[in-house]
């Protein structure tokens, strides 16, 4: 009896931990579903907006101008944060704020890339905190819900 029980609890241990290991990989290397919260991507993506993340662009360094991104926080680390790539390594990027009246001009390091909220006056983004690693990129936003 006693056996049987142990049996059953190792055998439901074994699958919980593959079917884990199967869930880490699919969430970590295909992508999954988030939740963006904020206005700094409006009018792209709305406040609640459920999107799809796809994470095999990072993988493969197909990140391109243009796509919108998840990033951990360079701030905060424990959380993520929706912006679009504006610059990737080489190119020069606009650094200064649409309301200031001289433009400043940089150019973005090797192995990071520039992100900006599509509401510029309403963003947290690389003009506030400079460039980022390129290895902060979590994926690749492929579809809205």
């Amino acid at each position: 009896m006693l056996r049987h029980a142990l049996g059953k609890t190792f055998r439901f241990l074994g699958y919980t931990v593959q079917y884990g290991c199967i869930a880490h990989c699919a969430f970590e290397y295909l992508g999954g579903i988030v939740v963006c919260s904020g206005p700094s991507m409006e009018p792209t993506i709305q406040n609640c907006d459920i999107v799809f993340s796809e994470n095999l662009s990072r993988h493969f360094y197909c990140i391109r101008k243009g796509d919108i991104v998840i990033v951990k926080s360079p701030n905060d680390p424990k959380s993520n944060i929706c912006k679009r790539v504006i610059g990737l390594e080489g190119d020069k990027v606009c650094t200064s704020n649409p309301s200031d009246f001289l433009k400043s001009h940089s150019y973005v390091p090797k192995g990071h890339v520039w992100l900006e909220g599509d509401n510029l006056r309403n963003s947290t983004d690389s003009r506030c905190y400079g460039p980022v690693p390129y290895g902060l990129i979590r994926g690749r936003i492929c579809l809205k819900v």
